[in-house]
């Protein structure tokens, strides 16, 4: 007996697009473009503060950074853990922005449904299945990231582990994916989007920072981005990339990100969004 896949319109073909609400004002699936933005890493208290407030002044409506940072060298900066948390919800009643922020493992999973408003899983956890499930019975919206090597089904079966243990709110993020390509550091799937709106009712954003690698691209595919059916972008800020504890080289200054959002904004209303 085949069983109905929540993540999918083929279910219920005529289910309306889910809108994901994220704190009391932001919603993904709607007509309006949610722009995430923020430090890859919480550094500070001083530079977390800095950031957010004038993100929010460009037009962001969400503010991220990582407390808990997966990175490719165990000797790399891992993020300020708790510290962090606390900075971003610090943050969050300084700007009104609801945070987004990465859960790496089980056991830092409540501590972390304590402070923010949106749990992501990264690329590098998309198929850590007893996370998923665990995402599935909290009562907090989840950001799935999609593989670096992941198909679109892989994608979507991810989802319905959180979906499957009785959490519906989930946001599906195109962030690129390993190709022969050595120009960006992942290759965006820029099919994949309308691909996923075929194939679920779920919202879909996309990262042009890890999709990218390099700064001065992420404006052009953030519009090429909303162009495509996206529902948001989630962009790397940090005043001095060049200071970065992590992924600086991918990251806008805050000007940069301003002058960015302006060009965003015209391409969303030349489709039909806010």
């Amino acid at each position: 007996m085949s069983v109905p896949m929540l993540v999918s319109r083929a279910s219920e073909p005529h289910r309306p697009d889910t809108i994901v609400r994220v704190g009391e004002q932001v919603t993904f699936g709607g007509d309006s473009v949610v722009l995430i933005a923020g430090p890859c890493s919480v550094e500070g208290r001083a530079m977390l503060l800095d950031v957010a407030h004038r993100v929010r002044a460009a037009g962001a409506t969400m503010l991220r950074g990582g407390a808990f940072k997966p990175r490719t060298s165990p000797y790399a900066f891992q993020g300020l853990g708790r510290r962090a948390l606390e900075l971003l919800a610090e943050a969050r009643e300084a700007t009104g922005l609801p945070v987004v922020t990465e859960v790496l493992d089980v056991r830092t999973l409540p501590l972390i449904v304590r402070h923010a408003d949106l749990l992501q899983v990264g690329a590098r956890n998309m198929q850590n299945f007893a996370l998923l499930a665990e995402l599935g019975r909290v009562k907090k919206p989840v950001l799935l990231k999609r593989g670096m090597s992941a198909t679109v089904a892989e994608l979507l079966m991810a989802a319905e582990y959180v979906m499957a243990n009785g959490n519906g709110q989930v946001i599906l993020c195109e962030r690129g994916i390993r190709t022969f390509e050595t120009a960006t550091r992942n290759t965006l799937d820029i099919g994949a989007i309308p691909v996923l709106k075929r194939e679920t009712h779920l919202p879909v954003i996309v990262d042009p920072s890890h999709s990218t690698g390099k700064n001065e691209y992420i404006e052009s595919v953030s519009r090429a981005a909303i162009a495509a059916g996206a529902d948001g972008l989630i962009i790397e800020v940090h005043p001095h990339p060049d200071e970065a504890l992590s992924d600086g080289a991918q990251s806008l200054k805050p000007e940069a990100f301003a002058e960015a959002v302006g060009n965003i904004k015209r391409v969303a209303a030349a489709v039909g969004r806010k």
